[in-house]
């Protein structure tokens, strides 16, 4: 497991004084983790394979290409994307939709366990959580990585289907941020292929490109010396190994083969300056780059890159820091604000620190300055011993947990360290000699020296300054000029260093008056359940799932049922609101800062019908989760500057969400739902000012009050007789009242019958949006809960064939269903896509003759199948996560359900009679909202 981003910028490290010496070159190589095989054919593929039982009898499949959108011509622009998506409609093994429908067969869903990626300098495909069970499936999967490899058919006819899923797609995907890119990277981009090679590419070029340009550029790039195949999972990597040789020897590389060429970006003498606006933009957006050369990547084998990597990491997340603090200021200079060392955004051949911040509207000259004053303090003033104290822990603690699990790792973690290393070359050590390396090595590297990288990180030249904006009338917009003599000033400016408060007091000072366990007995799912004096009750499930892993849950009836209606404002961000002060003495920055080097959290939250907290530990640091706990009970802190500084953001944010037409169509919704129900609040920025601190804080202190009605749940590495004293101590602590309460229906019920808005809104990129929503009542039990879960999963194959890839109308038809306990037994389910304005009815009519068909004939047996094994293996997988125990304890205790006992048979007795029962009975109670935003029809 990588602790720490390993993709850093330099090969050297830089030594207190100043000198720059080649460090790097002094130090040994990084070993390569033992436990991977890695080899290379003749024909140049690359292949590792590890065995990892996590999860049991299961494996990944992964073959990443060293291709992607930089390597097309001006004339096969979408080229590279296209192509991804045609790996799914047919190869010579598993023609037309064969290769989908097998692994579905055997658990494997499509878009879930199956899918890829194309971005500008790579394009990645997995087969995922395959149930390898029999050798069959493992030469299935091998068989289909290398069709992919090399073995397409790219059939006309399906090439021509696939032109209206990426047209839709593009549909999707394409906001304001992306139309601004568009405009900007050609600037930002000068002189480099990367101006003009965004992933998605051109619809002329979608529409139109002859079929054989796309098996050209198939020939021409997806070839053994590009490709790496990645097997991880419960296998035998021996004969893993034997078949990848066997199955892929084979191929030949193609004659002359083209040169794969990394396009430069150029340095920049003088500052890069782009402003970009859009209609839909809700907030300006500044991105600030300090641009710098990347590490070769033969230079990236020694200890020199990773203790680079490291002072990297520190320095990003120490600036970070300090700009966090920044926004708890009463009138901060940005809504937030962050940095991150890497590629140049798309470019790969080029790093850059960048920082990103979002601006009011009227600040984005102040957020500039900000951002380039604080990176320009730390170049000159470095960052304090204390802070790197704090850095140095939190780093060496994610280290001993990393290493801690070092045996718990799934099979997603490895997979993607290996794709890293083929296509970056980045370091795979293993956690085992990382362990051992950095803590010999962080402990002597100094402030001084952090320092020093920061002021290499950090030079006059290559700065690109770029600020996305919302384009309305009366905004100010900066000019390159202003923007130019922000960055001349701050250069120029006479600083001071960054002064940093730090105080030695613990988190509590006391222990308060601990209670006792009253009753011990047996739960469910080999739970123990104690009852603490104070009515407190703890359900306790050890696991040996993870090693450093505690996961705690509580919940007790009442939430903001039990406010009045008229305070909804007041209550409707009270989770947020009220942690904004901090615990205790603490503010929230100092908070941070006392937590440093542990492993803890616990926050509070006040839902509908249920207050209580969620939390995490590692095992030795329960004792300070259970205090954060115990604290949020007693002792909320109220800050007027972090609250004032909260609402002024927050103003900020919402000051132009209606440029955003998600805003239109997400009140549509409400409206639509609940009939302006008065707890059906879409927050606006004029409301912001009504919300009163202290009303706030005495409903939030009204929630937790009274501890006697708790139920806590602990999940993890728990040890019940180190923990008991613990849970005494702090949660047999808590005040108790004794006040037995119970939740009240609000009455805030989704709308009943037929109910339609279809409104018209002018987009940028013409588009509709549709939500449909279909209600009633519904038992609550586990068989109801499953079925539901089946029908979304057979109605999203439905439209999958029929929506998607029959009428190329929709990149993706997302339908979904939940039933909910309380206050009274409902379901609920959705059906959301986005099309064509002008199909929009089409598709409509489509969706809802695949609901009346089901109603009618039920499910295709198969479609059953094959949701079935899907499920099932997902429940055998989740018996091992902490997570998923954490869930059925906590619905088995506040909704009296059982989720797990006979999950298996009741999935397997489900039939296509009883799913067809299911869907009339839950659409035959015709409810049914439907709303839609469209682009104006184009006739």
């Amino acid at each position: 497991m990588k602790v720490f981003k390993l993709k850093r910028t330099f090969a050297a490290v830089i030594l207190v004084g100043g000198a720059m010496t080649a460090f790097a070159q002094q130090m040994p190589p990084i070993p390569t983790d033992p436990n991977v095989r890695i080899g290379k054919l003749e024909n140049g593929l690359t292949y590792y394979i590890r065995h990892n039982e996590l999860p049991d009898n299961q494996a990944d499949f992964y073959i990443a290409q060293k291709v992607g959108s930089i390597l097309e011509e001006d004339n096969q622009r979408g080229l590279a994307h296209f192509l991804e998506h045609m790996c799914f409609n047919g190869t010579t093994h598993f023609p037309d939709n064969l290769l989908r429908e097998y692994l579905e067969t055997i658990g494997v869903k499509f878009g879930a366990n199956l899918n890829a990626y194309t971005s500008v300098d790579e394009t990645v495909y997995n087969i995922s959580n395959v149930p390898v069970i029999r050798d069959g499936i493992v030469d299935s999967c091998l068989l289909i990585l290398h069709d992919w490899a090399n073995d397409l058919t790219l059939a006309p006819k399906e090439i021509d289907k696939e032109r209206g899923v990426i047209h839709e797609e593009w549909r999707t995907r394409t906001g304001a941020m992306m139309r601004m890119y568009e405009k900007v990277f050609p600037a930002m981009y000068k002189d480099s292929k990367y101006a003009y090679r965004l992933p998605i590419g051109t619809m002329e070029v979608i529409d139109n490109f002859p079929y054989q340009a796309l098996r050209d550029y198939y020939e021409k790039w997806y070839r053994p010396d590009q490709q790496g195949i990645v097997v991880v999972g419960d296998i035998n990597v021996d004969s893993i190994e034997a078949k990848i040789k066997k199955m892929f020897s084979p191929i030949e590389m193609p004659a002359n083969a083209a040169e794969r060429t990394y396009f430069p970006v150029p340095d920049n003498d003088e500052p890069i300056i782009t402003v970009a606006k859009d209609k839909e933009q809700q907030v300006p957006i500044v991105y600030l780059f300090h641009k710098h050369d990347v590490v070769p990547n033969d230079q990236k084998n020694n200890m020199g890159y990773l203790v680079m990597n490291y002072m990297v990491s520190s320095i990003e997340s120490m600036l970070n820091s300090r700009l966090n603090e920044l926004t708890q200021q009463a009138n901060p200079p940005f809504i937030e604000a962050g940095v991150q060392d890497g590629d140049y955004l798309v470019a790969k051949t080029k790093g850059a620190f960048a920082a990103f911040a979002a601006a009011k509207e009227d600040g984005i000259i102040l957020t500039t300055e900000t951002l380039m004053r604080e990176i320009e303090r730390v170049r000159q003033f470095g960052f304090t011993a204390s802070e790197y104290a704090r850095a140095k822990a939190d780093y060496l603690r994610g280290l001993e947990s990393a290493y801690n699990e070092r045996n718990k790792q799934r099979n997603a973690s490895y997979v993607n360290e290996y794709v890293r290393h083929f296509i970056d070359n980045e370091p795979i050590p293993g956690i085992e000699n990382e362990y051992a390396i950095m803590n010999q090595i962080v402990p002597n590297i100094p402030v001084e020296a952090v320092n020093q990288v920061m002021k290499q990180l950090i030079t006059e030249k290559n700065i690109v300054l770029s600020v996305f904006c919302p384009e309305k009338d009366g905004m100010k917009y900066p000019t390159e000029a202003e923007l130019k003599a922000v960055i001349d000033k701050v250069k120029a400016e006479k600083l001071t260093a960054y002064v940093d408060k730090v105080s030695d007091e613990p988190l509590m000072k006391e222990k308060p008056q601990a209670g006792k366990v009253v009753k011990t007995e047996q739960g469910v799912f080999g739970s123990t359940i104690l009852t603490l004096s104070n009515g407190v009750r703890v359900i306790l499930k050890p696991t040996d799932f993870k090693a450093d892993e505690v996961r705690m849950q509580a919940f007790s009836p009442g939430g903001t049922s039990l406010f009045n209606d008229k305070d909804v404002l007041q209550f409707a961000l009270i989770s947020q609101i009220a942690s904004l002060g901090g615990l205790g003495n603490f503010n929230s920055v100092d908070l941070d800062k006392v937590l440093a080097g542990k492993m803890a959290s616990a926050s509070a939250m006040v839902n509908t019908y249920s207050e209580g907290l969620s939390g995490s530990c590692s095992p030795k640091d329960l004792e300070t989760m259970l205090q954060l706990t115990y604290l949020r009970f007693t002792a909320p802190r109220m800050d007027q500057e972090a609250f004032t500084s909260f609402i002024t953001r927050n103003k900020a944010a919402l000051a132009n969400q209606e440029a955003d037409p998600m805003t239109a169509f997400s009140d549509s919704i409400n409206v639509a739902l609940y009939n302006r129900h008065p707890r059906a609040l879409s927050m606006k920025a004029d409301m912001l000012d009504k919300i009163d601190y202290n009303k706030v804080m005495e409903l939030y202190k009204n929630r937790f009050a009274d501890a006697s009605d708790f139920t806590f749940i602990l999940v993890g590495n728990v040890d019940a007789k180190t923990a008991t004293p613990l849970i005494e101590q702090y949660l047999g602590a808590l005040p108790a009242t004794k006040r037995n309460e119970k939740f009240r229906d609000t009455g805030m019920a989704i709308r009943k019958g037929h109910f339609e808005n279809n409104f018209v809104k002018e987009l940028e990129t013409p588009k509709a949006t549709v939500l449909m929503v279909y209600s009633g009542d519904c038992k609550y039990d586990l068989k109801n809960n499953l079925q539901m879960s089946m029908l979304g999963q057979l109605l999203n194959m439905v439209y999958l064939r029929t929506v998607r890839e029959d009428a190329g109308g929709t990149y993706g038809v997302s339908c979904n269903g939940s039933l909910s306990k309380y206050p009274t037994e409902k379901g609920a389910f959705q059906v959301y896509f986005d099309t064509d304005p002008n199909r929009r009815e089409e598709m409509v009519k489509l969706i809802n003759e695949g609901i009346q068909e089901f109603i009618e004939k039920g499910p295709v047996s198969e479609d059953l199948s094959k949701v079935k094994e899907y499920m099932l293996k997902t429940y055998k997988q989740n018996q091992k996560e902490n997570g998923y125990w954490m869930n059925i304890l906590n619905r088995y205790y506040w909704e009296n359900l059982d989720m797990n006992t006979g999950y298996e048979a009741t999935v397997n007795a489900i039939s296509g009679d009883d799913l067809k029962a299911f869907a009339k009975t839950f659409f035959g109670q015709k409810n049914e909202v439907e709303v839609s935003m469209s682009s104006p029809v184009q006739k």
